[in-house]
């Protein structure tokens, strides 16, 4: 475990950032491609923003905070109010994933030019990188996290898409389970073993340009 961020009060704060945020725009992206494939639950539910409070799992931010991949309250959604249910679930499974992938990028390119920042003064050079760090690191583990195909994640979401209804509704029956794998995963250390290439993967792609 990783208590890091507790070294001193501004990098507690930037990990604090970095977490609501990357859980935010995860599950606002959820939300906003849900309404553009016809879907409005998740908008009627106030889930269409990036307010933290409308998002947080207690025990998904503890463990961002622990390990750096956790998750937050799924997105209310219903799949017979998109246009295509095919083309809508692989786009809002993928949504989260992809709106964190691209505030990733962006924050790499703020990171990336944080001395202009600094000598325009609007923050001091050292706590821009400080809260860009952890805006990256944070956004690239929550993709990574939720890429896994375990219900009720997104990658799982994703691959259920293209199996037979059957299969979908039988691994469902077993999702009340899968706070007990993520323990053993994590126990086990597999969970690290398995995430660090995604991570890697991921972390990448954000910062081809840097």
């Amino acid at each position: 475990m990783n208590f890091s961020f507790l070294n001193s009060i501004p990098e507690f704060f930037s990990t604090i950032l970095g977490i609501l945020f990357a859980i935010s725009i995860h599950e606002f992206g959820h939300a906003f491609v849900a309404h553009l494939n016809g879907d409005d639950t998740a908008r009627r539910a106030g889930r269409m923003n990036i307010n933290p409070m409308s998002h947080i799992d207690p025990f998904g931010m503890l463990m961002m905070f622990l390990v750096h991949f956790g998750w937050a309250k799924p997105v209310p959604v219903n799949p017979y109010n998109y246009r295509n249910e095919k083309i809508g679930n692989i786009s809002v499974s993928l949504a989260g994933i992809v709106f964190n992938l691209i505030s990733a990028f962006i924050f790499v390119m703020i990171y990336k030019f944080s001395n202009e920042w600094a000598i325009l003064g609007f923050i001091d050079q050292e706590t821009m990188l400080m809260i860009t760090r952890s805006l990256v690191m944070y956004n690239v583990g929550f993709a990574a996290f939720n890429i896994l195909p375990i219900p009720p994640l997104d990658g799982w979401s994703l691959i259920s898409t293209f199996l037979p209804r059957e299969t979908v509704y039988k691994v469902y029956e077993y999702s009340r389970y899968t706070f007990l794998l993520f323990i053993i995963l994590m126990m086990t250390n597999i969970l690290n073993v398995i995430l660090n290439p995604i991570y890697t993967l991921f972390f990448k792609i954000v910062t081809i340009f840097v």
